[in-house]
């Protein structure tokens, strides 16, 4: 049988690569690139699928829409597998996409370290919060440096990014921004010994302020462990890596681990990806985002249980 690659999924890994260099992902514990491979099939459309995770409700979405490939921001397949059997309800799904000849492609933190990617967008939120102070600038760097050697027009990139005001602001207007364009009602913080307990109702003298905020999307105490900012937001954070940043004087804010990445698809790598394909393949092309994909936890209020 002679089996060709799929000529669409070669311009989505063009695409993406394109966009978001394989070279900046952290590849000492990381898995990037294209996962799961597949052939030639005019029955298939030319419809991309953008996914935060790969879940049973996503690899059915993806079916039912005809994609060919699914964009997976994490890799379903983090370590080497010695098979691949129905026994383990991960690789059932890598066999029901092998049957619907359908690939995964995952970026990951290479996503995070590109220059305009996802940490740059968590970052522009947290700028966001000095709008109504004109006053203020803010000055932005990595939290930390990728290591390996950097692609031309990819300067600057690195994990996590840490803003700096050049006066400081109130809390709460960082809280609100972020959880405002996330469409968070809920986050987690955790404060320094001393500081107010509630969320402050405005603006005044006795609201603490911070003049450095870092962020990192998903996990990020690794990555903002050193960078001493009067403030951390990532998507989650251990209960002993918390409590050694609120030892230290530092605020932590989370928004749970996937909350913090899958607005950017929507937001940001839809329309940049739609835009590259179109680049690298001749016919007309979908890029869409998944309506299935969501975090695996919710806030239960259990007085209304």
């Amino acid at each position: 049988m002679d089996l060709k690659s799929s000529s669409f999924t070669n311009a989505v890994v063009s695409a993406m690569r394109s966009l978001y260099p394989e070279e900046l992902a952290d590849r000492a514990w990381d898995n990037v690139g294209l996962l799961l491979e597949n052939t030639e099939d005019p029955g298939l459309a030319p419809v991309v699928l953008l996914t935060n995770d790969l879940t049973g409700a996503v690899v059915d979405e993806a079916i039912a829409k005809n994609a060919s490939v699914i964009v997976s921001y994490h890799p379903p397949i983090f370590r080497g597998l010695k098979s691949i059997t129905l026994k383990d309800p991960q690789q059932q799904l890598l066999l029901q996409l092998v049957k619907h000849n359908i690939a995964v492609y995952s970026p990951h933190t290479a996503v995070d370290a590109t220059p305009g990617g996802l940490n740059d967008w968590l970052a522009d939120l947290v700028s966001a919060a000095a709008n109504d102070f004109p006053h203020v600038k803010v000055e932005r760097t990595n939290a930390k440096p990728v290591t390996s050697a950097i692609p031309a027009g990819f300067e600057g990139a690195g994990y996590g990014r840490v803003c700096k005001f050049s006066e400081p602001i109130p809390w709460p207007r960082v809280v609100h921004a972020v959880a405002q364009k996330l469409g968070q009602r809920y986050v987690s913080l955790a404060t320094p010994r001393g500081f107010p307990k509630g969320m402050p109702r405005g603006d005044d003298a006795s609201t603490p302020t911070v003049t450095s905020v870092a962020v990192c999307a998903g996990s990020g105490a690794d990555v903002l462990g050193g960078c001493g900012a009067d403030m951390l937001i990532t998507g989650e954070m251990s209960h002993h890596a918390a409590l050694h940043a609120t030892m230290r004087g530092q605020m932590v804010m989370t928004v749970f681990h996937s909350n913090s990445e899958r607005r950017f698809l929507r937001d940001v790598m839809q329309g940049k990806l739609s835009e590259a394909v179109r680049a690298h393949f001749s016919q007309t092309a979908s890029v869409l985002v998944s309506e299935a994909d969501s975090d695996p936890f919710e806030v239960w209020d259990l007085n209304s249980v």
